[in-house]
Parts: C-alpha cells; sequence; structure tokens
C-alpha cells in the first residue's frame, strides 16, 4: 500500500506543476464572471442559464483533465525510461496501475473542489431565481382607501410571526441545507463518474501506444456514452438481427455515464436525491473501475518492457 501512495503522489505533483488545470480553472472563472455579470432584460431567472454555462464548463474541463493526465501516464514512464528503474523496486505491476490510477482520480477529485467551490460562490452570489426580490417581498403598505377593520388586520397579520417575515425566516434554513446537499452530491456523483473514466483510458493507454490515439477515442466514447448511452436500447427496438443484439449487448455492457448527471437538480433547485441512491451509484462506479483496472494489469502483466 506504501508503493501505491507514494506513486500517488508522484501522479499528483506532476498534475499541478503541469498548467493544464490552471488554464482550464481560469478560463471557466472568466467566462462565468463574464456571463455572470450580464443582466438579460432584467430577468432573475437568469441564473438558471449561468448554472447551466458553469456546470457545462465544469464538467467538460474535467474530463479533459482526467483523460489527458490518465492517458499520458503509461506512455511518459516508457518514454522517459523511467518505469524500468521504477518496476525493478520491490514495485509489482498491478501496484504500478494502483497507483497511477489513486493518483489521477484524487488529483480530479482536488481539481472538482476548487471548481464547485467557485460555482456554489458564483450562484448563490446570484441568488436563486425563486427567491422574490426585497423590495416586493418587504410588508407592503396598506391601500389608502382600505377600511379600519382591513388595516388592524393588514397591522396583525405582520406582528404574527407566522404570517409575516418570521415563517420565510423559520424556513429558510431547510431550504439552504438542500441547495448544499444538492452541491454535494453533484460533486461526489462527479468523481465516482471520473473514476470510471480514468480507469477506463488507462485501459487504454496500456492497449494503444500513441498518448494522442488514447485521448481521441477515449473523448469518442466518452461523449458518445454521456449523449446516447441511454437511448441505445431505444434505437436497438428499431433494428433487425443480429444488429439488435448487439446493440442491446452494448447496452448493458457499457457504464452508463449519464446516470452520475444531476446537472438538472442544481441548476432548478430540486430536492435532493436519496443517500441510498448515491450509495448505489457509488457500487456501480466501483464496480466498474474495478473491472477495468483488472483488465489494465492483465494486459500490462503480459507486456514485454524493452529498452
Amino acid at each position: 500500500m506504501n508503493n501505491v501512495l507514494a506513486i500517488s503522489r508522484i501522479v499528483m505533483k506532476e498534475l499541478y506543476r503541469r498548467k493544464d488545470f490552471y488554464v482550464l480553472f481560469v478560463l471557466t472563472a472568466l467566462i462565468t464572471l463574464v456571463l455572470g455579470s450580464v443582466s438579460f432584460f432584467n430577468d432573475a431567472k437568469i441564473v438558471r442559464y449561468l448554472k447551466e454555462v458553469c456546470l457545462l464548463l465544469i464538467w467538460v474541463s474535467s474530463l479533459v483533465i482526467a483523460i489527458s493526465t490518465a492517458a499520458r501516464q503509461i506512455p511518459a514512464e516508457r518514454e522517459n525510461r523511467t518505469i524500468f528503474p521504477l518496476l525493478a523496486k520491490p514495485v509489482t505491476r498491478g501496484q504500478f496501475i494502483m497507483g497511477k490510477f489513486l493518483g489521477c482520480w484524487l488529483a480530479c477529485g482536488v481539481a472538482l473542489v476548487v471548481f464547485y467551490l467557485f460555482f456554489s460562490v458564483v450562484s448563490e452570489s446570484r441568488g436563486r431565481p425563486d427567491s422574490p426580490p426585497a423590495e416586493t417581498s418587504a410588508a407592503a403598505p396598506a391601500p389608502p382607501l382600505a377600511t379600519d377593520a382591513s388595516a388592524k388586520a393588514h397591522e396583525q397579520a405582520h406582528d404574527h410571526p407566522a404570517v409575516g417575515g418570521g415563517y420565510h425566516e423559520e424556513h429558510q434554513d431547510p431550504e439552504h441545507r438542500s441547495v448544499v446537499l444538492n452541491y454535494l452530491q453533484a460533486l461526489w456523483l462527479h468523481w465516482l463518474m471520473l473514476g470510471v473514466v480514468t480507469a477506463m483510458v488507462l485501459l487504454g493507454s496500456v492497449v494503444l501506444s500513441a498518448p494522442s490515439a488514447t485521448v481521441t477515442i477515449s473523448f469518442i466514447g466518452v461523449v458518445g456514452i454521456l449523449l446516447l448511452g441511454e437511448h441505445l436500447n431505444k434505437v436497438a427496438l428499431r433494428q433487425t438481427q443480429p444488429v439488435q443484439a448487439v446493440l442491446y449487448t452494448g447496452y448493458f455492457l457499457i457504464p452508463h455515464l449519464e446516470w452520475f448527471d444531476i446537472r438538472d437538480r442544481v441548476i432548478y433547485d430540486q430536492p435532493p436525491i436519496p443517500l441510498m441512491d448515491c450509495g448505489w451509484a457509488a457500487i456501480y462506479a466501483l464496480a466498474y473501475v474495478g473491472l477495468f483496472l483488472l483488465l489494465a494489469w492483465f494486459v500490462f502483466r503480459r507486456k514485454t518492457l524493452t529498452l
């Protein structure tokens, strides 16, 4: 285990010495801040479009970081000839694969925390579209033609804590906790998805020799799963055999990365998903991570490393 942690620390240091993360974060921050400073037609609900754009940039940036980092790990070690003294030490090939995966996954997790902290600060500073502005939520004065009885009832309504602003303040904390839980669940599921992607790219880097080919094929595969994975079984219904059987097999074999995407819940302030579902999602993701790492180890241990 010490060997795995040592290799993972090297991978994390290598990622943050490179400029990929900083460039992507600065671009995401600049685009989001520019959009956040513009008010289109004084529409309060524009914050939803801001959230959607920011989350899309976070997803694209995180996929770029995960795929590019994982794809160059093993080919760079072979090209620099550093893999030979590393494996000459008491480090097995399984520990080498596991250390590379853990370093890439933890580095992606740290990057996600930074991205989501920035996203939460920007979105909460713009407010929620359903919250009324301060002028409309303030107590409105009684109309000038109101009778004494209606004016007295109006005063009693604002003095009573259950009818006036006290009711809103009483229920404000549970709503805030729901928003925070939505952010945490989005971060957790996003990180699990990146774990599956990282393990899958590591397997591709062992099979393929060029990092560019691994990055290209991985991007095509991940984007294809995110966009078309959930519709593959519907497409299979319109096909004839044996195409239908092939599509159905592919639907049940591929990791459904779109199941980890809960951006709509964050954008529209929907209630958080049950914690049991988050647990099942973690089991599903870790199962695919284990499968891809096992295949990567099986292929890598049979590879002949030559000078």
